[in-house]
């Protein structure tokens, strides 16, 4: 089968997250369920944003598009985790592969610069209030989104050819739960320099650029709120940023220790850890984070609840 070199594997092995037999069934319930949960979620979140017109806002179809991206981040690895757990053969054709890790990297840069959008987004509300309306307009809001799901595809794209043109020759066993990048860079019997060189760089640079993004935002944000001499004011403002800080943390940290970093043996089977946290836990936590901690979301689920 030939794809740019000559090379002889056409399909690959996942190991997952163990290899112990008696904890397959086990993981298959967790895991089952935390994605049940994210579903749930995503899309109750998506629902209660569509059907109260109290959330039509900026800042809620951010939060829509977030849910959204973390339904399909969730949905590209979990449907073919959870099958592996109960079958023998935990194998994955290359075309599947090629196609798992190009979603992959779409969605993490996507959700890179969701959440500086949303960030954005937050500073123009707490430092321009009077100007939040005509600054933030639908059509603005809709070339903000459409703007890193097109870098994304791109990004995606362009680093889905890179690993297309490595050579695997050899072992096609991935010692992980999906078909990532590092793990696939282990495995290849050809020069990996150019692949390993554009993951560290374009992961490196849009983690950081999104990130500073955030950070300057929250700069003036922060500096807005110290301003305000009213007490409830100050609390209003921190309670609108508290749910974002806390969803940018759990993606960010995971993130940065998977990605920054060249791939070992040992990082690599770090790396299914910290994976486990971005791909499942987070998707799973940001609908909770924003429901529990969002006035709003919670009075529109009551009056939804109430009117069910």
């Amino acid at each position: 089968m030939a794809r740019g070199n000559s090379t002889l594997v056409t399909e690959f092995i996942l190991l997952g997250l163990t290899d112990h037999p008696e904890l397959q069934p086990i993981l298959f319930v967790l895991f089952l369920v935390i994605y049940l949960i994210t579903v749930g979620g995503n899309v109750g979140m998506l629902v209660l944003i569509w059907i109260d017109s109290h959330l039509h806002t900026p800042m809620y179809f951010f939060l829509a598009s977030l849910s959204c991206l973390d339904l399909c981040y969730s949905t590209n690895v979990t449907p073919k985790m959870l099958v592996n757990f109960l079958s023998e053969k935990k194998t994955i054709s290359y075309a599947a592969c090629l196609v798992q890790c190009y979603f992959f990297i779409v969605m993490v840069i996507t959700e890179y610069y969701m959440l500086a959008v949303m960030a954005y987004d937050r500073y123009m509300a707490v430092c321009n209030p009077l100007l939040y309306g005509s600054k933030m307009s639908k059509e603005v809001c809709i070339r903000l989104i459409a703007g890193p799901y097109v870098y994304g595809c791109l990004s995606g794209l362009m680093e889905t050819m890179w690993t297309y043109h490595l050579t695997f020759c050899g072992s096609n066993i991935i010692n992980h739960f999906y078909c990532a990048d590092p793990p696939l860079i282990q495995l290849s019997c050809s020069d990996t320099f150019i692949k390993e060189t554009s993951m560290f760089v374009v992961a490196g640079f849009n983690l950081s650029n999104s990130l500073l993004i955030i950070l300057i935002s929250y700069i003036f944000i922060l500096i807005a709120i110290l301003r305000m001499r009213s007490v409830e004011g100050r609390h209003k403002a921190f309670s609108t940023c508290g749910s974002h800080l806390m969803a940018v943390t759990v993606f960010y940290g995971t993130l940065f220790c998977m990605y920054v970093r060249p791939p070992t043996d040992k990082s690599v089977e770090q790396s299914k850890i910290i994976a486990v946290f971005y791909t499942f836990v987070s998707p799973m936590l940001n609908p909770i984070i924003y429901s529990l901690r969002n006035k709003d979301v919670k009075q529109a689920s009551k009056k939804a609840l109430g009117k069910g």
